[in-house]
Formats: C-alpha cells, structure tokens, sequence
C-alpha cells in the first residue's frame, strides 16, 4: 500500500505538466462535472470500524476512477465529491498532520505543551 501512496503522491505532483494553466482549470472543472455527475444512489458507504450506526461519523464511498465520495452521517444527503488527486492529497496531508488542530489552537489547549 505504500508502494501506492507514493504513486498517487507523484502523479499529485506531476498534475498538469505540459498544460497551460487555462488548460489545466478547464480539465479540473471537467473532471469535477464528471464527478458530480455520477450516480452514486447505490454506493457503498464505509466509516470506521468499532463505530456504531447511531453514532455521528465519516462515511466514504469509493467511486470510479479512484474518485471518492464523503458525508456525515448525520447528513446523508449533503455528499462531498472528491477526484483522485484531491483525495490522495487530502490522504497523505491527514497522515503528514497538516490538520492536526493541537497546533492551530495557539491558545495552550493542545494538552499542556
């Protein structure tokens, strides 16, 4: 899986080479058409394991082209979509700590530090 990560992690940064930058906005809005074009009524939504059904949690559904779909579930119907690249890089910036919040807080409220 590693092998995979690192894969998705180039082609991340190789993204648009040899495009121009109107012709790499106009792909990205075509790929996020496409994406939010898909009919994903019978997805298969997952969330993390140990969480109950009435609990509040993150559910992921994988959709075609390595595309990803996200929501609540408390809001089921309000569906993030996300392309391949978004999510690989949203993926290896959670596993980096880019969004730990212990380090925005400021405000001593990371546990003493």
């Amino acid at each position: 899986m590693a092998e995979a990560a690192q894969g998705a992690a180039q082609s991340v940064g190789s993204d648009g080479a040899g495009e121009s930058p109107e012709e790499i906005k106009a792909r990205k809005e075509r790929e996020k058409n496409e994406l939010y074009a898909l009919d994903i009524s019978d997805a298969e939504w997952h969330s993390a394991p140990g969480t109950e059904d009435h609990e509040e949690r993150v559910e992921i559904a994988y959709l075609p082209a390595g595309a990803v779909a996200m929501r609540s579930s408390m809001e089921p119907e309000i569906v993030l979509r996300y392309t391949e690249a978004e999510w690989t890089a949203f993926v290896l910036g959670a596993r980096d700590g880019e969004f730990d919040l212990e380090d925005a807080a400021g405000d001593g409220a990371s546990g003493g530090k």
